[in-house]
């Protein structure tokens, strides 16, 4: 991941797409206009596995088998969602870059906080 990062870092500032540090108010319309890209690249995303399930339903209504119907649609769609994801990712790390975050520390602290935390969605369920 620190690999990524310190690649995405000097991509972004050869591009000149890297965040801007300027002042308040170009910082704060950089990050602005990075946060609405990147939510633009979450929703393409959203298209890519709608596309999926659609081309499921139309793939068992033509008599497919639903779990063989799915694996070819998520075939189709691989190649996309792959380079939506990689726009997610660019965008996350050129925030990571400008705050100065170590991406892969940051995550693998937050995957520590959440196998800690007490799911209440699977206590709620118990006590059903």
């Amino acid at each position: 991941m620190k690999d990524i990062q310190n690649f995405t870092k000097q991509y972004q500032k050869e591009m000149g797409w890297e965040i801007t540090d300027e002042s308040y108010a170009k910082s704060r319309d950089s990050l602005l206009n990075n946060y609405m890209l990147l939510t633009t690249e979450v929703a393409e995303v959203a298209e890519e596995l709608r596309k999926a399930f659609n081309l499921t339903y139309s793939y068992n209504q033509e008599g497919m088998d639903e779990e063989q119907a799915f694996e070819l649609a998520k075939n189709q769609i691989k190649e996309n969602i792959s380079k939506e994801l990689s726009d997610c990712l660019a965008y996350m790390l050129k925030f990571y870059n400008f705050f100065g975050i170590d991406a892969e520390e940051s995550f693998y602290q937050k995957m520590a906080e959440v196998k800690n935390r007490k799911n209440k969605d699977i206590v709620l369920a118990k006590k059903k």
